[in-house]
C-alpha cells in the first residue's frame, strides 16, 4: 500500500503543462494558410500560401483561415473555393476526401477526384442526373441502384455548384 501512496504523491508534484493561449472563434489574422491539395495523380497546390479555403465538410460548410483550430474533416462531394493572395479565387469540385488543419496554419486536402469547376457543362450534368434517376428508381440490381444513388448525390452537388 505504501507504493500506491508514493505514486499518488508523485502525481501531485509533477510539473504543470503550459497550454497554448486560447484564441476566439474565427479570429482574423493577417497571416496566410499554407495549402496542399492533392489528388492521386496530381498535386493542384503544393504548400502554397493562400488567404482562405472554403470546404464542404460533413459537419457543415467551413471557411479556413490562418491559425484555424486544428481539426480533421471528412469532405462530402462539393465545391472547394481557394482565395489566393492576389485576391482572386479558384473553385474545384471534389468528389469527397479529407481535410487536415495543422496547428501551424497548414491545410492538407486529399481527394480521390477533383476538377476545376469551369471544366463542367451544366447540360451534361442535367443529362447524367436524369439517367441516374432512371436507374435509381428502376428495377435493376441492388448494386446498380446503390451506385445510382451515390452518383445522384455527387451530380446534385455538382449541379448546385454550377448555379
Amino acid at each position: 500500500m505504501n507504493s500506491l501512496r508514493i505514486a499518488r504523491s508523485a502525481l501531485r508534484v509533477r510539473p504543470t503543462v503550459t497550454r497554448a493561449a486560447k484564441r476566439g472563434y474565427a479570429d482574423v489574422t493577417p497571416d496566410k494558410i499554407r495549402l496542399s491539395l492533392a489528388l492521386p495523380h496530381q498535386s493542384i497546390y503544393k504548400s502554397q500560401d493562400v488567404v482562405q479555403v472554403n470546404i464542404p465538410a460533413e459537419s457543415g460548410e467551413m471557411g479556413i483561415l490562418a491559425n484555424h483550430v486544428p481539426s480533421i474533416e471528412q469532405l462530402k462531394p462539393g465545391l472547394i473555393e481557394v482565395i489566393e493572395e492576389q485576391g482572386g479565387s479558384k473553385q474545384f469540385f471534389l468528389s469527397g476526401g479529407f481535410a487536415t488543419v495543422q496547428p501551424d496554419s497548414r491545410l492538407s486536402i486529399n481527394a480521390v477526384e477533383g476538377y476545376p469547376l469551369e471544366d463542367f457543362s451544366a447540360d451534361a450534368v442535367r443529362n447524367q442526373i436524369s439517367e441516374a434517376q432512371k436507374i435509381a428508381g428502376g428495377s435493376g440490381s441492388e448494386q446498380d441502384i446503390a451506385e445510382a444513388k451515390i452518383e445522384l448525390e455527387v451530380l446534385e452537388s455538382l449541379q448546385a455548384a454550377l448555379k
